[in-house]
C-alpha cells in the first residue's frame, strides 16, 4: 500500500492534470500578457492544512512563464480556514521564497479566519486573479457553504476564475446550482476519471473540477 506522502503526491500530480484541462484553456494569452509584471493572486478558501499550495503556485506560474519564458513569475498565494492546527501546519510546510530553478518567487500567507466572513481581514481588501475551493463541503450547512461562494464571487477580479472540486457527484451539483445562483457563470465542469476512491462510497479525491468566472 502507498504510504500518505506518495498518496498525496500522485494526488497533486493528477489535480495538476485537471487544472489543465479545464483552468488552462480559459485562460487566454491576452489575460496573462496584462498581468505579466503583477503578481498573481491566489486566494484559497477553506483550505485546511493547503496541501495544494505548491501545486497552485506552480500552476499559474506556468501559464504565464508561456508569455514571457525569460521572466520572473510572482505568485502571491493566500489560504484562509477556521481550524487554527491546520493552518500552523501549513505556515510551517510553505515559507515564502524564491524557487531560483524555475525562476518564481512565491509568497504564501496564512490566515485563521471565517471564509464566510472574508470582509474582517484587512489583507483580503484587494480582489484575486483566482479563488479556490478544494473539495467544497457544501452538505456540511449549505447556507453557510453558500455564504462562502458569495464571498468567493466578490473577491473575483473581473476576469478572475473561481476554481472548485467536490468529493460526490451530487453535493458538486448542488454547489454548482448554488454558485449560478448567486451569480457565477460556470465556464466548464470535468469529471475527474483518475480520481483516488476514498472508503466512503462514492467519494473520491478531485471528483470534480469546475472553473466560473463573475456575470458581466
Amino acid at each position: 500500500m502507498a504510504s500518505y506522502q506518495e498518496q498525496l503526491k500522485t494526488d497533486m500530480q493528477r489535480l495538476e492534470k485537471m487544472l489543465q484541462r479545464v483552468v488552462a484553456p480559459q485562460i487566454s494569452t491576452k489575460q496573462c500578457a496584462t498581468t505579466i509584471d503583477d503578481s498573481t493572486r491566489i486566494l484559497n478558501l477553506a483550505c485546511g492544512s493547503c496541501n495544494e499550495a505548491g501545486t497552485l503556485t506552480d500552476f499559474f506560474a506556468n501559464l504565464k512563464a508561456l508569455d514571457q519564458p525569460e521572466a520572473e513569475q510572482k505568485i502571491e498565494l493566500l489560504g484562509i480556514d477556521v481550524r487554527a492546527r491546520e493552518i500552523a501546519d501549513a505556515q510551517r510546510r510553505f515559507p515564502s521564497g524564491k524557487d531560483s530553478a524555475q525562476n518564481i518567487q512565491k509568497d504564501y500567507q496564512f490566515l485563521t479566519g471565517d471564509a464566510s466572513k472574508l470582509d474582517s481581514h484587512r489583507a483580503l481588501d484587494e480582489h484575486f486573479d483566482v479563488v479556490f475551493m478544494r473539495h467544497q463541503n457544501f452538505y456540511n450547512g449549505g447556507r453557510v457553504w453558500e455564504e462562502i461562494f458569495e464571498q468567493a464571487l466578490s473577491k473575483l477580479k473581473q476576469d478572475g476564475q473561481l476554481v472548485i472540486t467536490s468529493y460526490f457527484d451530487e453535493e458538486h451539483q448542488l454547489a454548482l446550482n448554488a454558485i449560478q445562483k448567486l451569480g457565477g457563470q460556470l465556464v466548464d465542469s470535468q469529471q475527474n476519471l483518475e480520481s483516488r476512491k476514498l472508503p466512503t462510497a462514492g467519494k473520491s479525491i478531485d471528483r470534480h473540477v469546475a472553473v466560473f468566472r463573475r456575470k458581466d
